[in-house]
């Protein structure tokens, strides 16, 4: 009798542990996708309630989207996440798509680990509470495009291996605590400058010091947004920012520039607004006829030499907004 319940014990023993590893088959989830997003749960807090069970691709968890068993993105944006981001993100090699946005209970440092997801495209980070330094080792996601990191509370220099991502297309650093020149190329050490694919820098209300470098524009460039207000930048505006004509708007308002404006500003035709207030710029106003998309224009609390109407002015047909106003300037009959 004893021998007969030991033998139908064993029998269920084995029942149980096939019917685990066929369920383990029958999930559609990558393992160890799968332990990577329970590490990611144990982390963070409020993660959403479908975050259950052991197939976050077949059973969907809620922000995550998979493709042939691998988890490619991840999309959980402003649904209050507390933590911080762990190391062992690393392991989910093919994501695609990380966007953690507008949870400011993200806190603590990127790891450096981050570097190694291959093929991530979109990095969203904007509106969390991460501090510490930019790891350098993003400048190894050689496939990112899309790069927002703004309004944080990240300090330091921007990572001169930012200059390695060849695809990116947006850039914006903007409203953290980040501090330094401007990182452009020499020899092998890269730069702001390689990325001639970018179409956003936005790096303003930051701490950003030194000039402008000359080197940091090029005819191959296609930026469209160059915004650099509100940092601690020195020095005179490089006449190379007149090489790349297809800018659209250009914010150098709230720093420290001096010097005259380049008359090489009056061949970026396709500018809507152009922000160079509250600088110390000096010396005639600058001409820009034939900036024909003009529509803004502020040069407001610098000190020009001259305060005579510049018939150009007349010439800015779409010029909707202007600062200083009409009423500062003398007419000249």
């Amino acid at each position: 009798m004893v021998q007969t319940r030991t033998v139908q014990l064993i029998i269920f023993c084995l029942l149980i542990i096939s019917m685990q590893v066929l369920i383990q088959l029958e999930a559609s989830t990558d393992s160890g996708d799968y332990v990577v997003l329970e590490s990611l749960k144990e982390e963070w807090e409020n993660v959403p309630p479908t975050w259950d069970g052991s197939d976050p691709c077949d059973d969907p968890w809620e922000g995550i989207d998979c493709n042939n068993s691998r988890v490619i993105s991840i999309k959980l944006s402003s649904i209050n996440l507390k933590g911080e981001l762990s190391g062992d993100i690393e392991g989910l090699s093919e994501l695609q798509i990380l966007d953690l946005s507008y949870n400011k209970g993200l806190t603590g440092s990127l790891p450096q680990s981050i570097g190694n997801l291959k093929s991530l495209s979109i990095l969203i980070l904007v509106g969390c509470g991460f501090s510490g330094l930019i790891p350098n080792t993003i400048g190894s996601l050689s496939q990112l495009e899309f790069l927002s990191l703004n309004l944080n509370n990240f300090i330091g220099p921007i990572p001169a291996s930012v200059g390695n991502l060849s695809k990116l297309r947006w850039l914006d650093l903007a409203d953290n605590k980040l501090s330094g020149p401007l990182p452009i190329s020499r020899g092998s050490t890269p730069g702001l400058d390689m990325l001639v694919h970018t179409k956003h820098f936005h790096l303003g209300r930051n701490q950003f010091s030194g000039e402008i470098p000359d080197q940091l524009f090029s005819s191959n460039m296609t930026l469209k947004h160059l915004l650099l207000e509100q940092n601690q930048l020195t020095g005179k505006i490089p006449s190379s920012l007149g090489l790349v004509q297809t800018l659209e708007v250009v914010r150098l308002d709230r720093n420290s520039l001096d010097g005259t404006i380049p008359s090489t500003l009056k061949s970026l035709t396709l500018m809507s607004e152009l922000f160079l207030s509250n600088n110390k710029f000096t010396g005639p106003l600058p001409n820009l006829a034939g900036m024909n998309a003009l529509n803004y224009l502020d040069m407001s609390n610098n000190t020009f030499s001259s305060a005579d109407f510049p018939q150009w002015f007349s010439s800015l047909q779409s010029l909707t907004t202007l600062y200083p106003s009409l009423s500062c300037f003398r007419f000249i009959s």
